[in-house]
């Protein structure tokens, strides 16, 4: 057989079976670039040319089957016209490997995402390793769009229409084991016996799998309406249509043309191209291009990050120990006393068990993390990291007695949210291998790490922070010392906006409802509730000290009175009597009014921080900041929402309201910039 392609290699084997490699050229992973559909279907014809006994379709390279469509020309698509034109290319060719006159076996090993499990879907036959690494979803919804290359047709075919409609409107990735069942593959097997499991299928020969059973009524015509209203219900529940159209897109796309294959193959073409021109798709792909651009800081460096020593096994430094040991770090925890480190074992233990699932993994993890009163893990440490109480005095004593102990080339980070590093080396012999490694909370839901550069920070230090923070699986993003770093800084005045309008006699409710409305995860009341009142306090006379920023009286005085939020049941909300809601309710001129004043003090204070070069540019801006703070993804970021609801706009409407609430309000200097 030929072999001259460019992004394939193929070969036919004694048996007569021919085996394509997908192995995309200048690249590390498999994309479904247009070049490679082109190629794709040009190898077909060749293959379909020499009738072989079958096809099997695997990757030539080592880090997974197919990582999905090329999502960089999604954003060179203009219009709904040359949206269809990708969309349709990549259905006929695969529709191509459907028809193909002799068994197809698609062989699955690590990921196998988006168009990958598309292009799996169109052959015969699935077999999946059972490597760890193996991954298989359709995540297209949280791009904005929906399967487009006959992902809808087929998954609700294999899988049945509920259970294939759920993986896709979650974005739900499978491992091999949960593929199998759910019968998204035919065979699961080591890696090192995929080729004779596919051999083993060829050879049987047995009708492809369709649906049946109770996975195939609820596609009936009859009960299919009331299935896709129960689904809309539900999905409406967690986001709002108007904001993210794909899911509601793809429930109505399987209502309306489920019984007629070929009908949802063209209606899925049209929806899809419609969705990816649309701001929500156009805005989310731009933020998995920002999430690359974040990874990219984490490369790996000279010295590699084996071992780490977290000082204070609190709610923040426990759960950064948990997380490290569970993505393979050696990590000693230190407090005052072992009684104090046990509650984060448990939490930690009670991660491994939901994350990993088998308890052997489970042991290992909780191997790794070695509790360690006496501090003795900081001096073989790659990485130290301090989680202490939010204290000037306290962190530098502490320091004072870690420095001596450090090995060389040794990193000492701070996790402190506020504290400007330059204050924390002013009595370090090295102040060059201080850095700031700052998370959020909660550890293990939240993305983003801030890697903070003091003057004096080195660059070996932040390389080796770098490094850290990607190998435990979180998007660093570069910031500048000063207080508040970037997500802190911007969140304050959005906060504090919050309360002072609370303390105005605004309703908690109210104020919530406005941001959740918005788009943002969870309103700023309810937030501070979480956090803890008290840290929000301590965090606002900082900014007081170091910006000027005004702290509401009854902040104050709540947390004086104990009204800590969650952790001591009263807040804004009282939590005791169970999980708190805030619902939405409708858009009133009052609610609009609370939406500008919280919405444009974040933004405002955004722009401040790209004039003072707290990070190189806006879009780390819009990255940390929907990464770091949830800010409303189908945005795509707070000065994406400022340059497209018109910044000249909302300077005048800052304007508005300095005249009205005071000076806070004053429009920065940056606006005439951006």
């Amino acid at each position: 057989m030929d072999n001259t392609f460019r992004n394939f290699k193929l070969e036919l084997d004694a048996q007569n079976v021919a085996w394509l490699g997908l192995d995309k050229a200048d690249a590390s992973a498999n994309v479904l670039s247009s070049d490679l559909l082109l190629e794709l279907d040009g190898a077909l014809a060749h293959i379909e040319a020499h009738t072989p006994a079958a096809l099997v379709i695997y990757s030539a390279k080592k880090s997974g089957f197919v990582a999905g469509a090329d999502v960089n020309e999604f954003t060179k698509a203009t219009d709904e016209a040359s949206a269809l034109a990708l969309i349709r290319r990549g259905q006929e060719v695969f529709n191509r490997i459907e028809k193909m006159p002799f068994p197809t076996v698609a062989l699955i090993h690590g990921f196998c995402l988006g168009g990958g499990t598309e292009l799996a879907l169109a052959c015969r036959y699935r077999v999946a390793s059972t490597d760890e690494k193996t991954q298989i979803g359709l995540p297209e919804v949280k791009l904005g769009i929906h399967p487009g290359f006959g992902g809808t047709v087929r998954a609700t075919r294999v899988m049945g229409g509920i259970a294939g409609l759920e993986m896709m409107l979650t974005g739900r990735n499978f491992s091999s084991k949960a593929a199998k069942k759910a019968g998204l593959v035919d065979m699961t097997a080591p890696e090192r016996h995929l080729k004779a499991a596919a051999l083993s299928l060829i050879k049987k020969n047995a009708p492809p799998r369709r649906a049946g059973g109770m996975a195939s009524i609820a596609g009936l015509p009859v009960l299919r309406g009331i299935t896709a209203g129960m689904m809309r219900k539900k999905t409406a529940q967690k986001v709002n249509p108007e904001q993210y159209p794909s899911p509601f897109a793809m429930i109505d796309l399987w209502e309306r043309y489920g019984g007629d294959e070929r009908r949802m193959m063209e209606e899925e073409a049209r929806s899809v191209s419609r969705l990816i021109v649309g701001d929500t798709a156009q805005n989310l792909v731009r933020l998995f291009q920002l999430q690359e651009r974040l990874k990219g800081f984490a490369k790996k460096s000279a010295q590699p990050v084996k071992r780490l020593h977290v000082v204070g096994a609190g709610a923040m430094g426990g759960d950064i120990a948990a997380w490290s040991a569970l993505r393979g770090l050696t990590v000693t925890l230190q407090d005052r006393e072992t009684k104090f480190i046990a509650p984060a074992i448990k939490r930690a233990a009670g991660l491994f068990k939901k994350k990993l699932k088998e308890p052997r993994l489970v042991q290992l993890a909780l191997d790794r993390l070695i509790p360690d009163p006496a501090g003795k893990g900081a001096a073989s440490a790659d990485i130290i990291i301090e989680a202490v109480f939010e204290d000037l005095k306290v962190k530098r004593e502490l320091f004072a007695r870690l420095e001596p102990m450090m090995k060389p080339g040794a990193v000492l980070a701070s996790n402190t949210s506020s504290i400007p590093l330059e204050e924390m080396a002013a009595t370090l012999a090295h102040p060059e291998r201080l850095a700031g490694i700052h998370f959020f909370n909660p550890v293990p839901q939240m993305p983003l790490v801030e890697v903070v550069q003091g003057v004096a920070t080195g660059p070996a230090a932040l390389e080796t922070a770098f490094a850290y923070v990607g190998a435990i699986g979180k998007l660093p993003v570069p910031v500048k010392s000063s207080p508040g770093f970037l997500v802190n800084r911007v969140l304050m005045p959005y906060l504090m906006e919050a309360m002072v309008m609370e303390s105005e006699g605004i309703p908690a409710a109210v104020i919530d409802a406005a941001a959740v409305r918005f788009g943002m995860p969870m309103g700023p009341l309810l937030l501070g509730d979480t956090v803890g009142l008290d840290i929000c306090y301590h965090v606002g006379l900082v900014f007081k000290e170091k910006l000027g920023a005004e702290v509401p009286p009854k902040l104050e005085s709540m947390v004086k009175e104990g009204k800590l939020g969650v952790k001591s049941g009263q807040g804004y909300y009282d939590h005791r009597s169970g999980k708190v809601r805030t619902a939405a309710g409708p858009a009133t001129p009052e609610m609009n009014e609370v939406t500008d004043r919280l919405m444009l003090r974040y933004v405002n204070e955004c722009v401040a921080c790209l004039r003072e070069g707290i990070v190189a540019d806006a879009d780390l801006i819009d990255a940390g900041m929907v990464f770091g703070s949830g800010f409303a993804p189908f945005r795509g970021g707070p000065l994406r929402y400022a340059r497209a609801a018109g910044k000249a706009a909302l300077a005048a409407r800052l304007e508005e309201l300095r005249a009205k609430y005071g000076p806070r309000f004053a429009p920065d200097a940056g606006w005439n910039a951006l």
